[in-house]
């Protein structure tokens, strides 16, 4: 029987390229929940379903709450969960799921500066230069338009709130790595939830469904909702934290390098187009993740 060791280089490659395929995978996943479902209702449900996945693990855990920690269980549960899904699920009303899965992939960018900026952590010059060309990339695809025009004319601002989903994420992984101790990954993540769902729950009971049970595929796209908690939110959160623990705050965000591959394949699948100037900018972007997570060799 084999162990996953996430010492182990090879482990932490392998871990973040399936996280990559899981997160690359959400974005259409979304995209077919919204077909009956509103923004909101899609967010709610995704963290009402992993509040209700990570229920029994919740409650075990539920007497490690301290004083010390339940500030950082509020940032993981707010805003490094809840907050995201409604600002990609309301993103997602007007910007291509392959599209939002490169512009996630600003968060290294966001992790660096905030890790600069509040939690003591240091860089090079050159990851500076990586956070520039890394929002001049995602600025180019946010106003980015093959009808020509006014700059100020084109520019999708919905994807504005994938960039603030960013931030938020650059947020919640300094906070997991720096100030949570004493934590397994699945303990931080049961528990943060533990905060973060009922609020969901709640939300969902003050919501109109008529619309959605107006079409006809409601129950299947409430099963690619529930997917996306049980796999993408719920499974994935375990295991990203405890990378983050296990390796480094960057190498954590990282997951990002590959998320967009698998977005930018199931946008194609699904009918969605990218032009070769949206190309340029995607990457513009990963030259400026690359240079943010680059470090001195050892010699």
């Amino acid at each position: 029987m084999f162990k996953i060791d996430l010492k182990n280089k090879g482990w932490q490659w392998a871990t973040l390229i399936f996280l990559s395929f899981i997160w690359g995978s959400s974005f259409i996943l979304m995209k077919k929940g919204l077909r009956s479902y509103s923004h909101d209702q899609v967010a709610a449900f995704r963290i009402f379903i992993s509040f209700i996945a990570f229920l029994p693990f919740g409650l075990k855990n539920l007497k490690k709450v301290t004083r010390e920690n339940i500030y950082s269980l509020l940032i993981v549960g707010f805003i490094g969960s809840t907050i995201p899904a409604f600002l990609f699920t309301k993103a997602q009303t007007q910007v291509d799921s392959a599209l939002a899965g490169v512009l996630n992939s600003i968060t290294p960018l966001f992790t660096l500066v905030i890790g600069l900026l509040f939690y003591k952590s240091t860089a090079k010059f050159v990851n500076v230069v990586g956070v520039f060309l890394g929002l001049v990339g995602a600025f180019g695809l946010i106003v980015y338009s093959s009808n020509g025009g006014n700059v100020l004319d084109n520019i999708n601002y919905y994807g504005l709130f994938i960039v603030v989903a960013t931030i938020c994420y650059g947020i919640n992984v300094n906070q997991v790595k720096y100030k949570i101790k004493g934590l397994t990954g699945l303990e931080l993540t049961s528990m943060a939830f533990m905060f973060a769902g009922p609020f969901a729950g709640a939300y969902l009971l003050f919501t109109d469904f008529s619309f959605a049970l107006s079409t006809n595929d409601y129950l299947l796209n409430l099963g690619y909702i529930a997917i996306l908690a049980v796999i993408g939110t719920v499974f994935a959160l375990v295991i990203f934290n405890t990378l983050i623990q296990k390796t480094s705050a960057l190498f954590g965000a990282s997951v990002t390098y590959i998320i967009p591959v698998f977005a930018i394949m199931w946008g194609l699948f699904d009918g969605e187009k990218i032009t070769i100037i949206q190309f340029l900018w995607i990457g513009l972007i990963f030259t400026g993740v690359y240079l943010v997570n680059k470090r001195k060799q050892k010699i």
